[in-house]
């Protein structure tokens, strides 16, 4: 069964964005090990799921790269751009992007039938709501947050209730950020 993980920047104190879904706080980093981590995580998957209010911002960003192969982001931007994504929306019927589709679905019903498929495993970027509802709903294997040095003191969250997770591996990286890997704890 393919898992489904969640790559998420998040803050000391637990947000993944500002009130307003700003993200001014991330710290950007050329770190290579930073770079790996990301990369290896983007091999691991065949399919991106993304709530609707994140995509055209995701979407655009990385097309826009790949239009440039001297940037230095062009190789994952290639894969972002490549890869079959899937926007979750309860109204909206089309959307615009490479390889990407839109459903209005059960997000259970979706993720589960994704889960069952052959393949690589599935990846989750946000939005803040729709990983939300995958927390909520158990559907998340893997959480891989990449916590920045960084409170903003309020903001999004993505943890609307208690959710209990066992710690599998920490990576610290010079620039500050850590990436947290946990899985739900049964």
């Amino acid at each position: 069964m393919r898992k489904l993980k969640l790559q998420m920047q998040i803050t000391v104190d637990g947000f993944v964005a500002g009130p307003e879904g700003q993200q001014d706080w991330m710290t950007f980093s050329r770190d290579e090990k930073i770079i790996k981590v990301r990369n290896d995580l983007a091999n691991s998957m065949d399919t991106i799921l993304m709530g609707r209010k994140m995509t055209d911002g995701f979407v655009s960003y990385w097309e826009s790269i790949v239009k440039n192969p001297e940037h230095p982001e062009f190789s994952f931007a290639k894969i972002m751009v490549d890869t079959p994504k899937i926007v979750f929306s309860k109204s909206q019927k089309t959307i615009e992007g490479l390889n990407v589709t839109i459903t209005n679905e059960d997000v259970v019903e979706v993720v589960n039938a994704l889960k069952n498929k052959k393949g690589k495993d599935i990846i989750v970027y946000g939005g803040a709501g729709f990983v939300s509802s995958l927390i909520e709903n158990n559907l998340i294997d893997e959480y891989y947050l990449i916590t920045n040095p960084t409170a903003i003191g309020d903001g999004l969250k993505i943890f609307k209730q208690r959710t209990r997770l066992q710690l599998v591996k920490t990576t610290t990286f010079k620039c500050g950020k850590v990436v947290n890997k946990f899985v739900p704890l049964k």
